[in-house]
């Protein structure tokens, strides 16, 4: 499985949409066995969730992320968590070890529009 974290530097995006980059995980069971960074394409609507799909992703982990690509990811059959903070590598521990707090965390800067990360 990979998961997918949107990124600056090692730490949680607070802005999906807007991330320097992604760290994806490869995980086998409940433990990581490798990552890599993969630069932000560019926040541009549906771009991301095709491009993470595309990469593998099954789960996304992020600070905040609007509706619209959260229900995108939907469609994909893809996971989102938002909500996460810190070291990208500790919130992926978390996540598997299903002790990750999060909470729904729409990015309140464009939640009346629904476009944040689309």
């Amino acid at each position: 499985m990979k998961i997918a974290v949107a990124s600056e530097g090692r730490n949680v995006s607070e802005h999906f949409g807007h991330c320097a980059q992604f760290v994806v995980f490869d995980v086998e069971g409940r433990e990581i066995v490798g990552d890599h960074e993969v630069a932000n394409p560019g926040h541009a609507p549906g771009v991301l969730p095709a491009f993470l799909k595309n990469l593998g992703a099954r789960v996304i982990i992020s600070g905040g992320m609007g509706g619209s690509a959260i229900g995108l990811f939907g469609d994909l059959g893809i996971q989102v968590i938002t909500g996460a903070r810190g070291d990208v590598t500790e919130v992926v521990r978390q996540f598997l070890a299903g002790v990750l707090e999060t909470d729904s965390a729409v990015c309140q800067e464009h939640a009346h529009r629904g476009a944040c990360g689309s």
